[in-house]
């Protein structure tokens, strides 16, 4: 089916009416190696064939205050991003951190075994609303190569 490896972009209120709650705080996702004394290599946004966006990819966990029963309730949102999302607002209280996602894309997946299967949700996103961790932020020196907006 063509559909397999298709993301699909929401709108963040349509999908969270209540918003999001991030526990602790977001962090990089590394791969997997078999050699507990290798150093850790954080992963990127690029599939076996080389297609992807190349960028790094970060890890928060997440509670939907509208989610129904303990299976939907938190969940792992995937951020692809150059720098780790920071969230701008104020810690509800400690690790507890309100969160609106930007460039908000979902897939479908078939979770469960045997006879209790049931579609579930893979979540990725480019970052968090009012983040100024650096991630949004044009460089501090754009180079020769850029037009000045005087010219």
């Amino acid at each position: 089916m063509a559909l397999k490896d298709v993301w699909f972009s929401v709108d963040f209120g349509e999908a969270f009416p209540m918003g999001l709650v991030l526990m602790g705080e977001v962090q990089p996702m590394t791969e997997f190696s078999s050699d507990r004394n290798a150093v850790k290599r954080q992963r990127v946004d690029l599939d076996k064939d080389g297609n992807g966006t190349g960028k790094r990819l970060w890890k928060g966990t997440v509670t939907d205050p509208a989610g129904s029963g303990a299976r939907s309730t938190s969940f792992d949102v995937t951020f692809v991003a150059d720098v780790q999302p920071v969230p701008s607002a104020a810690p509800l209280m400690p690790g507890i951190t309100p969160i609106v996602l930007e460039g908000l894309q979902i897939k479908p997946k078939i979770q469960g075994s045997g006879e209790f299967k049931s579609i579930g949700w893979t979540i990725r996103a480019t970052g968090i609303a009012g983040d100024n961790s650096g991630a949004k932020q044009a460089p501090a020196d754009p180079g020769a190569a850029r037009q000045s907006k005087a010219a």
